[in-house]
């Protein structure tokens, strides 16, 4: 395939996996023992998908327009959603960036390993410094721990809150994405590239090659 056509592939797929992955942010559940307004949604799945298939700069860029996007419905002011692009963003350009060292089932299992391991570590800076200051405007940061201290027994502080609130939060979130991403990955990718095939002359060859 050539390069201009490569181009308009990986356009087209991250706008596609950005707007599923706006789609799925609009869905989400809490955990239990967890604190109230962590909530965990699916729109990881898309993001992570584009990056693995295209690399990390699409995958950040599918971040990047699903923020963009969900910033105009958010109750944040886009605080939520600067915590979300960095979170996912991270996760997805270090699982993309350590699979592409090694394309292989082990690799992808390496590659998730690792960003799981990110994401814990940035989704607790994040909520340290961008989204714990944001709800402290709205109520004490007593009301914020008391809240999170009736799941979690464990949370009394602002330090246990990061340690056993918003760290585990981020691993069993990291770890759902990448289960369903590395059952999906396989055939979406197959599928992806059957379609980007070239058509057969009447000689049974190809006017060109693909390849993602």
């Amino acid at each position: 395939m050539s390069n201009e056509k490569t181009r308009i592939k990986t356009i087209t797929y991250t706008a596609l996996f950005a707007a599923i992955s706006t789609v799925l942010m609009f869905w989400s559940f809490p955990l239990p023992f967890m604190p109230p307004f962590l909530k965990l949604d699916l729109s990881g799945v898309p993001i992570l998908l584009c990056a693995f298939m295209f690399g990390p700069v699409p995958g950040l860029m599918a971040a990047a327009i699903k923020n963009l996007i969900n910033a105009a419905f958010s109750t944040s002011g886009g605080i939520g959603e600067l915590a979300d692009f960095l979170i996912l963003g991270s996760f997805a350009a270090t699982a993309a960036l350590v699979y592409r060292r090694k394309h292989t089932r082990r690799g992808a299992l390496i590659a998730c390993a690792a960003a799981s391991g990110v994401m814990v570590v940035v989704g607790m800076l994040a909520n340290r410094f961008l989204l714990i200051p944001f709800y402290m405007q709205l109520m004490p940061i007593e009301k914020i721990l008391s809240m999170c201290a009736a799941v979690n027994p464990m949370i009394g502080s602002l330090n246990t809150y990061v340690l056993f609130g918003a760290g585990p939060f981020n691993l069993v979130k990291a770890l759902v994405l990448s289960l369903i991403t590395f059952l999906l990955y396989k055939r979406l990718h197959l599928l992806i590239l059957r379609e980007s095939a070239p058509v057969s002359t009447p000689s049974g060859q190809g006017t060109d090659g693909a390849h993602s």
